[in-house]
């Protein structure tokens, strides 16, 4: 019966029914628009991504400013800069004043979210990978981001400055978000010693240090990678706080002593047996009671999402390495390590990272 109905919906007959029948009406043209957004969803965000590259939503912060001052300030043609603004209003995100354009409040929400630019900025390369988008999903293309992310293969990888300089800016400019949506899901109270495990330049242990005044940390990651984060922890008045530890953690032991574990943007760069060895090796870091904080975008599992199924799942698997999880799959590679009390904690904003802990027990209280 429910095929039956969505073939009655595409059939071009009905179609001219509905658009006519005052009933139907409002539903079509609604459909119809949210159709069309998806046939023109690789033109908007190119759009977008002119204007960041631009700068104009920066110039549109400090003041609007006249079509003439934009072409000029920009080095390009009148009439061209005037077809991507018009795009700009179209898309909410500027809008026409008497004084020229301005920035709407959802264009100045965009420019100042952390690292949103810098990621804008970098969707060319994952572009370029789904130039060809049936290649890509038949596993035919050898993409970019795969070069672009060497890193999870291993420490050796990573052992080029330029390379992980690369990375490591990337990470850190879109830590921010990250860690306040993590910091306000879980609570760090009672936490001695935290380690981030493939923490980079400290980004989320810096801001975890200063909402937790008590808080000590190990920051363990690449040696070419956390050689960089001295100066972001020193600039933070937390360096005294933090031991870095270089290492792998494909390779070396993980350092004890932490109460605590977290694995920020981690596990989704990885396959499933080394996200499993990873578990393992936590597992055994941690002392019992001791307490996992997994933080990172997933999947919506049964009720697939635009940011987790749509956006980061195709992402990972443009970097040939790891996969996007939903929150119950990584529980059960939790559950698999070990871990007990495993729970998935509500984020307010599920487009940028979702958490899951859990808790190493002390079955010696049962004995």
């Amino acid at each position: 019966m429910r095929q039956s109905l969505m073939r009655l919906a595409a059939s071009r007959g009905f179609q001219k029914w509905a658009a006519r029948f005052p009933i139907t009406r409002g539903v079509t043209r609604r459909e119809g628009e949210a159709i069309f957004d998806l046939v023109a969803g690789f033109v908007h965000s190119q759009c977008l991504a002119a204007l960041v590259e631009i700068g104009v939503l920066d110039w549109l912060l400090e003041a609007p400013m006249r079509l003439e001052a934009i072409a000029h300030r920009g080095g390009m043609p009148v009439d061209r800069v005037r077809v991507l603004l018009d795009a700009g209003v179209a898309l909410e995100l500027l809008k026409r004043t008497r004084r020229g354009y301005g920035i709407t409040r959802r264009g100045a929400a965009l420019a100042g979210v952390p690292g949103l630019k810098g990621m804008i900025g970098h969707h060319a390369v994952l572009y370029r990978d789904l130039g060809d988008p049936v290649a890509f999903f038949r596993g035919e293309t050898e993409t970019e981001l795969a070069a672009f992310w060497p890193y999870v293969f291993g420490a050796g990888a990573a052992e080029d400055p330029e390379t992980a300089e690369r990375y490591s800016r990337l990470m850190a400019e879109s830590q921010a978000l990250v860690a306040e949506e993590t910091l306000a899901a879980v609570d760090l109270r009672g936490i001695r010693h935290l380690m981030d495990v493939g923490g980079g330049t400290g980004a989320f242990l810096t801001e975890a240090l200063l909402a937790y005044p008590d808080l000590e940390a190990t920051l363990f990651d690449l040696p070419a990678v956390v050689e960089v984060a001295d100066a972001r922890l020193q600039a933070a008045g937390v360096a005294n706080r933090v031991a870095v530890r270089p290492g792998s953690f494909r390779d070396d032991a993980l350092p004890e002593g932490a109460d605590a574990i977290s694995l920020v943007r981690v596990l989704y760069d990885h396959s499933d047996e080394t996200v499993a060895a990873l578990l393992g090796a936590v597992f055994q870091a941690l002392p019992p009671g001791g307490r996992l904080i997994v933080s990172e975008p997933m999947t919506g599992g049964a009720s697939p999402t635009r940011a987790g199924d749509a956006y980061f799942a195709i992402y990972t698997l443009a970097m040939n390495t790891g996969r996007t999880r939903s929150a119950g799959e990584i529980a059960a590679l939790m559950r698999g390590a070990g871990f007990e009390t495993v729970k998935a904690h509500r984020t307010v904003r599920p487009f940028v990272t979702s958490v899951v802990s859990g808790v190493r027990p002390d079955h010696s209280e049962s004995v």
